[in-house]
């Protein structure tokens, strides 16, 4: 049913623009929860393998939103998703939902300015949470946008997540959040990283850093995880570090706005730039483990 403000008032049709390491299972987990989905990628190839679980894949993003009821953009920055919502602007329906889920840090608002000049419903709604999560539906989503559609936006954020923080009313507040969390989860990465290397250099077993840590106040299940990784030398991508880069880059620049200095965000933004100068850059960003020793 379209109501005459042109708003849908139920959501059958769920169209997926990018489907990397986060889109992928976003689009696959709501398909498993009855929504019809729709998926484009730039490189057709990482968008087919979805076709086995239903998902329906299109050669062009202007095919893939046509007649659809909700858009979810989860694509590389900012930049991008702009790009590719230009390119697809003449089948935009008054109405249409538009969940923008990507990291865009304060690009947000050129992605809201869109919105509002196409008459969409826009929610701003960054993930925490990486590859697993993702898979298991269990992402926590941060969601700013209008609280009266909220009962038809409950149904997808559950087919995906574990947890929906409703942050606020006004679009660009969780982006703003996800820049001061990912600051938080950049230097759980690198403290880890630095640890372990330090207690190698000095000739102690690394392994000691996790056995004392494990079981007291500092010990929680991201250190384990990228201590493991580290220890194993296993970089499965789970986030990679070239988009560690990314979105390190976005906290120091929306901090160089503001005119503070992010001494810790900004010293581990150029580590991992050191890791993808180092050929580093598609394994997961605990390979900041891999630029602390001698001779890096």
């Amino acid at each position: 049913m379209v109501h005459s403000n042109g708003i849908k008032s139920e959501v059958k049709t769920i169209t997926v623009l990018g489907t990397g390491i986060i889109g992928a299972p976003v689009a696959a987990n709501l398909q498993k929860h009855k929504f019809e989905v729709r998926a484009w990628n730039r490189t057709r190839s990482k968008a087919e393998k979805l076709q086995s679980v239903g998902v329906t894949v299109f050669e062009t993003p202007l095919e893939a939103v046509q007649d659809t009821d909700v858009i979810i953009s989860l694509l590389k920055d900012g930049p991008v998703v702009l790009e590719v919502m230009q390119s697809v602007k003449e089948s935009l329906s008054k109405g249409t939902i538009w969940i923008q889920m990507s990291t865009v840090g304060t690009n947000i608002d050129e992605l809201a300015s869109f919105a509002n000049q196409h008459e969409l419903i826009f929610y701003d709604a960054p993930v925490q949470g990486t590859k697993q999560p993702a898979e298991q539906g269990q992402l926590i989503i941060l969601v700013s946008g209008p609280t009266q559609y909220r009962e038809r936006m409950e149904p997808i954020f559950e087919a995906i997540g574990k947890r929906t923080v409703w942050v606020s009313e006004k679009p660009g507040t969780s982006s703003r959040l996800k820049l001061a969390l990912n600051s938080w989860v950049f230097a759980l990465t690198h403290g880890v990283a630095e640890s372990l290397t330090i207690a190698k250099e000095l000739g102690v077993d690394p392994a000691l850093v996790v056995d004392v840590v494990t079981g007291g106040p500092m010990d929680n299940t991201y250190f384990q995880q990228k201590a493991k990784a580290i220890l194993t030398d296993d970089y499965t991508t789970s986030f990679s570090v070239a988009n560690a880069v990314k979105d390190a880059q976005l906290v120091v620049t929306a901090m160089e706005k503001e005119a503070i200095q992010v001494d810790i965000t900004r010293a581990g933004l150029q580590r991992f730039q050191r890791a993808v100068d180092k050929g580093h850059g598609d394994k997961d960003m605990a390979a900041s483990g891999l630029v602390g020793e001698k001779g890096e």
